[in-house]
């Protein structure tokens, strides 16, 4: 008989302890993501789904990307200025973590410009790193990634609900 006491499984009948199996980090092959969902005018929220076939984990922070419509390895990097610790975020299989992403806006209309006189950046998409990889994703709504300064201010993964 088998029983399971937090992350040691005892064998009842001897007293013998025998480790689980550390789940693996997670890799982007099992990561799947729809599009980035707007939560404010500079803004998206990213939830990252484990699609299998086993659990892992995911930790950190995501790398961040600009990217056209084409191949998601031709794209222009972002600095990440980190929000937040990161802590491990187990996933189950379907399991869900999520990055809030946070741009510096394009001021005015059409011709836009940035406050700090930078040369503003606009993408259809973006090449969120996690796991090992890149996922290109766009915006929910269709729009363009429009931002100032060449940098993104990210969240560190976080479980979140279904």
């Amino acid at each position: 008989m088998l029983l399971t006491v937090g992350a040691v499984t005892q064998a009842a009948a001897d007293g013998a302890y025998i480790p689980r199996a550390p789940v693996a980090a997670c890799k982007h092959t099992q990561l799947i993501a729809d599009s980035a969902q707007q939560v404010g005018a500079d803004r998206v929220r990213i939830t990252l789904i484990n699609d299998g076939p086993k659990p892992c984990v995911l930790k950190g922070f995501p790398t961040v990307a600009l990217a056209g419509q084409g191949s998601p390895s031709n794209n222009k990097p972002l600095k990440v200025v980190r929000q937040g610790d990161a802590r491990p975020v187990k996933l189950a299989v379907g399991g869900r973590a999520s990055t809030q992403l946070t741009f510096t806006p394009v001021l005015g209309e059409a011709d836009g410009y940035c406050a700090s006189k930078a040369k503003p950046s606009v993408a259809p998409s973006i090449v969120l790193g996690a796991g090992g990889g890149g996922l290109q994703l766009g915006l929910e709504d269709g729009g363009d990634f429009a931002l100032c300064d060449g940098k993104v201010r990210a969240t560190a993964f976080r479980s979140s609900g279904a």
